[in-house]
């Protein structure tokens, strides 16, 4: 195996590792929560989603950048900051990561909570909404600390760690805050039912990307072109969620 292969099967497994501790941390919480009635289980599941996704940042970032969502890789490859031939594993790995976590909760904790699937309190248009809505602010977090040079790029963790978890904060009890279609991918297959698995694809989808696009608009002014392409060579392009 050439060296090349072989750093995309150091990225691609670096990928479904960070996606399965997303998945089986923050899905495994909210199933943890049900069977057990622990107290502020809002407020517990949320810190358990953000804290899963800085502390695999932390491990994977210098690895596969550290994006564990498709709709983070997707932003990134149509604001050419990360190349479309590696978008395919990407997207393989993180959607097997969901999967085999949702795997093995069911047969570690059984059949509660359908998983940790993500669900909503309120019609399909406001669920899209704010899935829209949520994924851009948090898209435009992983933008700013990931491919800026001005930020601090090694807070870029706790940064987007903390974006996820002001989401699920404020998002999670009406459309269930996933920002992630491998998140809300895999709990949904594994447990039966994908009737909205639409509404988890298309808002983070759209979401990430306009973040990415505005950001990139914003941090790169006419007369700045030099600096923009100094960014995309020499910064690592983390994500996450």
């Amino acid at each position: 195996m050439d060296l090349k292969s072989e750093l995309n099967v150091e990225k691609t497994l670096a990928e479904f590792i960070g996606t399965f501790a997303l998945v089986f941390v923050g899905c495994g919480a909210i199933m943890v929560h049900e069977l057990h009635e622990i107290p502020n289980a809002h407020l517990n599941v949320s810190f358990c989603f953000g804290l899963a996704v800085a502390v695999m940042i932390y491990a994977c970032g210098h690895v596969s950048g550290a994006h564990f969502n498709p709709a983070v890789t997707l932003a990134f490859a149509t604001t050419q900051r990360f190349p479309w031939r590696e978008v395919p594993l990407y997207l393989l790995a993180q959607t097997l990561g969901a999967l085999v976590a949702s795997t093995m909760l069911l047969k570690i904790l059984g059949p509660v909570a359908h998983l940790g699937a993500s669900t909503s309190s309120v019609s399909s248009v406001s669920t899209l909404l704010m899935e829209f809505i949520l994924t851009f602010f948090l898209m435009w977090v992983i933008t700013a600390v990931a491919t800026d040079h001005r930020a601090e790029g090694q807070m870029a963790g706790l940064a987007i760690g903390g974006a996820v978890m002001m989401a699920a904060l404020m998002g999670g009890p009406i459309s269930g805050a996933s920002l992630n279609p491998a998140r809300s991918f895999g709990p949904a297959f594994v447990d039966g039912d994908l009737s909205q698995i639409w509404l988890y694809v298309l808002g983070p989808i759209a979401g990430a990307w306009c973040g990415a696009f505005c950001y990139q608009r914003v941090s790169c002014p006419r007369g700045a072109n030099d600096r923009h392409q100094e960014n995309q060579t020499t910064k690592n392009v983390q994500g996450c969620c």
